[in-house]
Protein backbone atom coordinates (compact mmCIF):
# COMPACT_ATOMS: atom_id res chain seq x y z
CA UNK A 1 0.00 0.00 0.00
CA UNK A 2 1.15 2.87 -1.04
CA UNK A 3 0.06 6.88 0.58
CA UNK A 4 0.66 9.56 -1.95
CA UNK A 5 0.71 13.17 -1.11
CA UNK A 6 0.96 16.17 -4.00
CA UNK A 7 -0.15 20.12 -4.47
CA UNK A 8 -0.15 21.90 -7.20
CA UNK A 9 -1.27 25.60 -7.18
CA UNK A 10 -4.84 26.36 -7.92
CA UNK A 11 -7.82 29.47 -8.43
CA UNK A 12 -10.55 29.99 -6.70
CA UNK A 13 -12.13 27.60 -4.29
CA UNK A 14 -14.70 24.74 -5.69
CA UNK A 15 -18.33 25.46 -5.75
CA UNK A 16 -19.59 21.89 -5.18
CA UNK A 17 -18.47 17.72 -3.38
CA UNK A 18 -17.91 15.99 -6.48
CA UNK A 19 -17.29 11.02 -6.06
CA UNK A 20 -17.01 9.51 -9.11
CA UNK A 21 -15.72 5.76 -9.24
CA UNK A 22 -16.07 3.25 -6.94
CA UNK A 23 -12.99 0.81 -4.97
CA UNK A 24 -13.24 -2.10 -6.86
CA UNK A 25 -11.01 -4.35 -9.01
CA UNK A 26 -8.80 -2.58 -11.00
CA UNK A 27 -10.95 1.00 -10.58
CA UNK A 28 -10.70 3.86 -8.22
CA UNK A 29 -12.70 6.35 -7.09
CA UNK A 30 -12.14 10.05 -6.94
CA UNK A 31 -13.54 12.61 -4.08
CA UNK A 32 -13.53 16.08 -4.43
CA UNK A 33 -13.89 18.98 -1.81
CA UNK A 34 -13.71 22.64 -1.73
CA UNK A 35 -10.53 24.01 -0.16
CA UNK A 36 -9.06 27.41 0.75
CA UNK A 37 -8.30 29.67 -2.35
CA UNK A 38 -4.95 29.13 -4.14
CA UNK A 39 -4.00 25.50 -3.67
CA UNK A 40 -5.24 22.05 -4.98
CA UNK A 41 -4.27 19.02 -2.47
CA UNK A 42 -4.02 15.49 -3.66
CA UNK A 43 -3.99 12.58 -1.27
CA UNK A 44 -4.33 9.25 -3.23
CA UNK A 45 -3.95 5.86 -1.62
CA UNK A 46 -2.61 3.37 -3.80
CA UNK A 47 -2.78 -0.50 -3.27
CA UNK A 48 -0.06 -0.57 -6.06
CA UNK A 49 3.62 0.15 -4.60
CA UNK A 50 5.73 2.21 -6.98
CA UNK A 51 3.10 4.21 -8.51
CA UNK A 52 4.32 7.49 -7.54
CA UNK A 53 5.86 8.34 -10.53
CA UNK A 54 2.30 6.82 -12.96
CA UNK A 55 0.30 9.58 -10.59
CA UNK A 56 2.67 12.33 -10.83
CA UNK A 57 3.16 12.20 -14.79
CA UNK A 58 -1.03 12.28 -15.00
CA UNK A 59 -1.32 14.86 -12.31
CA UNK A 60 1.74 17.09 -13.39
CA UNK A 61 -0.27 17.32 -16.72
CA UNK A 62 -4.04 18.06 -15.22
CA UNK A 63 -2.48 20.49 -13.25
CA UNK A 64 0.54 22.30 -15.02
CA UNK A 65 -1.69 25.75 -16.01
CA UNK A 66 -2.45 26.52 -12.43
CA UNK A 67 -6.18 27.28 -13.46
CA UNK A 68 -8.01 24.47 -11.58
CA UNK A 69 -10.27 25.11 -8.43
CA UNK A 70 -9.10 25.04 -5.23
CA UNK A 71 -9.99 21.68 -4.18
CA UNK A 72 -8.91 18.62 -1.66
CA UNK A 73 -9.07 15.77 -3.72
CA UNK A 74 -8.90 12.05 -1.90
CA UNK A 75 -8.25 8.86 -4.85
CA UNK A 76 -8.95 5.73 -3.66
CA UNK A 77 -6.65 3.34 -6.51
CA UNK A 78 -7.09 -0.44 -6.42
CA UNK A 79 -4.15 -0.64 -9.26
CA UNK A 80 -6.10 0.98 -11.82
CA UNK A 81 -4.46 1.37 -15.25
CA UNK A 82 -3.34 4.80 -16.73
CA UNK A 83 -6.46 5.26 -18.86
CA UNK A 84 -8.93 4.34 -15.83
CA UNK A 85 -6.71 7.05 -13.80
CA UNK A 86 -7.77 9.40 -16.43
CA UNK A 87 -11.07 8.89 -17.29
CA UNK A 88 -12.24 9.00 -13.42
CA UNK A 89 -10.29 12.59 -13.61
CA UNK A 90 -11.74 13.88 -16.39
CA UNK A 91 -14.93 12.80 -15.20
CA UNK A 92 -14.85 14.45 -11.81
CA UNK A 93 -13.63 17.73 -13.13
CA UNK A 94 -16.28 17.28 -15.68
CA UNK A 95 -18.75 16.70 -12.87
CA UNK A 96 -16.89 19.39 -10.77
CA UNK A 97 -17.64 22.65 -12.94
CA UNK A 98 -21.25 21.33 -13.88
Amino acid sequence: MEKLHLEYPAGAPATQRVLVGVVASGDLEVLITPAAAGRCHIVIHSSADGSATRWRAQLDRLFADGKAAAMQIEINDFAATPGVISLRLAQALEELSA
